[in-house]
Parts: C-alpha cells; structure tokens; sequence
C-alpha cells in the first residue's frame, strides 16, 4: 500500500484496485483509521480525536488530490504525494 503523504507522526497510505467508497487509510502508532474522502469522516478502524481531527482537516485541504489518487490507484497507475499539514 503506497505512502502518499506523512505529518505529526501520521502516515496516510492508499491500496490499489481498493472497495468504494473512496477512502484512505490513516496510522498513528497503534491505530489505523479509514476515512471516507467524501463525507470526510471515519468509516473504519479508531483514531483519538486529536488525531482524527488533524486528519480530517488534512483530508479537506487535499480532498481534490485524494480523489485524484483514488482513480489512479483503479488503474493502477502510480499516485502523487500529498503535501503534509503544517
């Protein structure tokens, strides 16, 4: 599962060929996390809530390249990094 982009200790990977809905997922240390890049909210997993917080307001600053990835990643094409939250 490629890396797309890393911030404050959270890695945010995506699978190729994955299950709609389009998603990604987020790790911090124990936990990992599926979000839906739509909706912009937690469909899997557990976050703490500071946590999921800086996810989700990363997830909308990026939601255009997510979905960007997202499509890539049905081809199986290689996708971009996402720049981190700073």
């Amino acid at each position: 599962m490629p890396q797309i982009s890393y911030f404050l200790g959270v890695i945010i990977r995506m699978f190729y060929r994955d299950h709609n809905p389009p998603h990604f997922h987020a790790v911090y240390a124990d936990f990992e996390g599926i979000i839906d890049i739509e909706k912009n909210q937690i469909i899997g997993g557990c976050h703490p809530p500071r946590v999921l917080g800086i996810v989700t307001e990363w997830s909308a600053i990026h939601k255009a390249e997510l979905m960007d990835n997202w499509e890539r990643a049905r081809q199986q094409e290689s996708l971009k990094d996402i720049a981190p939250l700073v």
